[in-house]
């Protein structure tokens, strides 16, 4: 009878690339992730400097996976406010942020219209309910009231 020999426990860079070979992480998100497997002694920058310089990791392409999760239901300062959760920062988020923003009418119209069937409110309390939803959804205070006041076009946009 064979017995089983227990395989060694994988290197910091081994379970770095097992996760990121699920999805994509932020840096800081992995480096969180690897500091609860480091032994005491590891240094795990080098390792993320290493991911980076190899192509297995990069914020840009994390960020664009959730742009391309998020943006069909859910507004800019939502989406925005996610990435700062994951500890990006800087130019990368203003150009997200920017690129969400020009989109954010046309995204915010088909969220309120798959919820609200495209009924404009008819009384305050139900453009209360309609800007409440939106809002939470993250979309501009801007784009909320013309759009629950049944302003249809585009022009205007933030």
């Amino acid at each position: 009878m064979r017995t089983k020999c227990p395989r060694p426990a994988p290197s910091l860079k081994g379970r770095a690339l097992r996760y990121l070979s699920r999805r994509d992480y932020s840096r800081a998100e992995l480096a969180a992730k690897l500091k609860r497997d480091a032994q005491e002694g590891d240094n795990i920058e080098p390792i993320l400097d290493a991911l980076e310089r190899d192509g297995w990791l990069s914020d840009s392409r994390f960020a664009e996976s959730v742009v391309h999760r998020r943006a069909s239901r859910f507004g800019a300062a939502r989406i925005v406010g996610e990435l700062k959760r994951h500890a990006l920062h800087g130019d990368l988020l203003d150009d997200v942020g920017n690129q969400l923003r020009e989109t954010e009418w046309e995204r915010a119209k088909a969220v309120w219209q798959k919820k609200f069937q495209g009924h404009v409110a008819q009384s305050p309390a139900e453009r209360a309910k309609q800007a409440r939803f939106l809002a939470a959804r993250g979309f501009s205070r801007a784009v909320i009231s013309r759009l629950v006041s049944g302003i249809d076009d585009g022009a205007g946009d933030e």
